[in-house]
């Protein structure tokens, strides 16, 4: 595609910010132009997150020409919207490797750039890491500014309202910018509200309203307080809303067309340096701004795979293994037909978890609780006290944001919550703030869960009926991103017997080898350990290999019968340590079933993060490919 490349005479030019703040205002809008067309046509050669960044192409140059950044430091939340910041900040040369190995991240991320002030890859985290920043800032007697650029989603969750309610600690200098681009939490932005977010931010009304606090101090109590409450609340009228982040200790600033210069430019100069208390300022913007394919489109281009930059047109994949996500919600639609107590909670994933059809046939029996997993969590909880069978979808990275509800509201009082964990194991390009590492560790853990994983997608419709028929306490089922491997779906789920593995490969009964070999694989690594015993067999091993399904309750009778049967038993999963691993050496020890010879190797994810790449050169890097699993084996047994 080097023939759709666009020129960018003043693009061209910008190495890092400073070099930005040399243009002309008036110049200022052909490099956004230059800015957004870059963008896309690096993404459309690469994929990744478009259509956030597209939406705040204005407001990243506008807040780099302001301020003195990377002194003055930005915090980006979430980090989907940050392409266009990487390209002003000396990242350019590097886009096209952007969430592939060994290339830069699709987030902001600390050790890839002074300008990446704080790591993202989770929302609501960017007042949190702001007032931290400032307060450490007022502490150390420093005055640079503090910026956090936040979502109207983000903003929903309840680590941005504790963020705000503690931001009044601070000396100023911090501001919050409301980026709100999808929700109508305001009047419709025009040329009215722009004049007053000018003018109440300016100098002159700066300098009144000191001039009204002084002379309100020296008056009596009642009567300066009443003049302080009038200046508040008739600038809170004027400006178009805002009485909720007032209360909240902030200056309100808004609404502001996020994609006019003429109005951003003013009101980010005018609101610079403010020592008074921090500032909110409330711009308006459109996801997908400039790009007519992204911005027709429902989701407007969150996520994308590789795309024609002229046409929007999307590069069309070769698989036609059905997706997990979607095996997940067209079989607890089945479910959900022949039990109305099935109800499904998600939040802020109904697409990514696979529930949008499950929505649009049980409308009144799926809920959408926003960026809000504690709350999810919770609620489920409280669902199962009435009798309802709650499936809990999220996926394993932000199911960790509400353990401490999963251990108190759920298990302590064993209700029948169903946790479907979308995203486990190692999930590519968004590396490891995506990564499904832990929920196999942290749930195996608590009483009266039980934890089961899919090793394909047909186990998945099995394992999505024995939740819905599981009534005796919480669960758990797990399945990777992405597709199947393209085996063939069956018609309905039928219950599992619960704490039940199966041998899926056995020891060829013709073979004379002494080296007998147990692969115990635990979710979608069966195919992997499948593929290393035909390996092994090659070499004169004789391997079984074995499916356990369940990580609690662990099939003890088929761990005994590996461990009894076998030189070298090997269990394999897609989590960290602290999972099947240690469930089965538990029961091994207990049992004094290492004796007599009996070798143990656990293959678990190491003990670092692994950066992004494709999943099958992550697990690589692992040791959980075919490859990793044969040499664990002969070093095993080399003595």
């Amino acid at each position: 595609m080097k023939d759709l490349k666009p020129k960018t005479p003043l693009l061209d030019n910008i190495n890092i910010p400073a070099d930005l703040r040399k243009i002309n205002d008036v110049d200022l809008r052909q490099l956004v132009d230059e800015l957004r067309a870059d963008m896309v046509y690096s993404v459309s050669l690469t994929g990744g997150h478009l259509g956030a960044g597209l939406g705040v192409v204005e407001l990243t140059v506008a807040l780099h020409k302001v301020f003195n950044t990377p002194e003055d430091k930005i915090i980006w939340d979430v980090g989907h919207q940050v392409y266009p910041h990487k390209i002003l900040t000396g990242r350019r040369d590097k886009m096209l490797s952007i969430r592939q190995g060994g290339g830069i991240s699709g987030f902001t991320k600390r050790s890839e750039s002074d300008y990446d002030t704080f790591g993202a890859g989770h929302s609501s985290t960017s007042i949190s890491a702001g007032v931290g920043m400032a307060l450490a800032r007022d502490i150390k007697g420093e005055k640079h500014n503090i910026i956090a650029v936040i979502g109207d989603g983000s903003i929903t969750a309840g680590m941005a309202y504790e963020a705000m309610n503690n931001a009044h600690l601070t000396n100023g200098r911090l501001i919050v910018v409301l980026n709100d681009n999808d929700m109508s939490i305001d009047r419709p932005v025009g040329a009215l509200s722009a004049y007053f977010a000018r003018h109440l931010s300016g100098d002159t009304y700066m300098t009144l309203r000191d001039i009204g606090k002084k002379i309100a101090q020296k008056l009596p109590k009642p009567v300066g307080y009443a003049l302080a409450q009038t200046e508040e609340y008739t600038r809170t009228l004027l400006s178009g809303g805002g009485a909720f982040f007032e209360a909240m200790g902030f200056y309100y600033v808004g609404v502001v067309d996020g994609h006019n210069l003429e109005h951003l430019l003013p009101v980010l100069r005018n609101i610079k340096d403010e020592e008074d208390k921090p500032i909110l300022l409330h711009i308006k913007t459109q996801k997908g701004k400039g790009f007519p394919a992204a911005e027709n489109s429902h989701d407007k281009y969150h996520g994308v795979g590789k795309f024609n930059p002229t046409t929007g047109e999307l590069s069309k994949g070769i698989s036609n293994a059905p997706k997990y996500q979607d095996v997940f919600g067209e079989s607890l639609i089945k479910e959900a037909r022949k039990d109305k107590t099935i109800v499904a909670l998600t939040a802020a994933m109904l697409s990514g978890s696979g529930l949008i059809k499950f929505q649009s046939e049980f409308p009144d029996r799926c809920f959408d609780m926003g960026i809000a997993e504690q709350h999810v969590v919770t609620a489920g909880a409280g669902m199962a006290c009435e009798g309802l069978k709650p499936f809990v979808a999220l996926y394993s990275t932000f199911l960790q944001r509400g353990y401490d509800q999963i251990v108190h509201d759920v298990v302590i009082q064993n209700l029948p919550v169903k946790f479907a964990i979308d995203r486990a194991g190692l999930v590519g390009a968004d590396g490891p703030t995506h990564a499904g590492s832990f929920d196999i560790a942290y749930l195996c853990n608590l009483p009266n869960m039980m934890v089961m994983a899919a090793s394909d997608e047909a186990q998945l419709v099995h394992i999505v009926a024995t939740a819905a028929a599981y009534n005796d306490g919480p669960c758990a089922f797990r399945y990777p991103r992405g597709e199947g491997i393209g085996v063939d779906l069956p018609d309905v789920g039928v219950p599992l017997e619960i704490g039940k593995g199966k041998i899926v490969k056995a020891i060829n009964s013709n073979s004379k080898s002494d080296k007998k070999i147990a692969i115990l694989s635990y979710g979608t690594r069966l195919e992997e350990s499948l593929k290393a015993a035909e390996a092994l067999e090659q070499d004169g091993y004789c391997v079984t290999v074995a499916d356990a399904i369940f990580a609690k309750p662990i099939d003890t009778k088929l761990v005994d019968e590996l461990a009894q049967a076998h030189d070298l038993l090997i269990t394999v999963e897609e989590g960290s340590i602290g999972g099947l691993s240690t469930m089965v050496l538990d029961y091994l020890v207990a049992n004094d079933l290492l004796g007599g010879g009996l070798k143990f190797r656990p293959k678990y994810l190491p003990d670092n993060f692994i950066n992004h790449d494709t999943p099958f050169k992550m697990y690589d890097k692992a040791g959980l490919n075919a490859t990793g699993i044969i040499n664990t084996v002969k070093q095993a047994l080399k003595n």
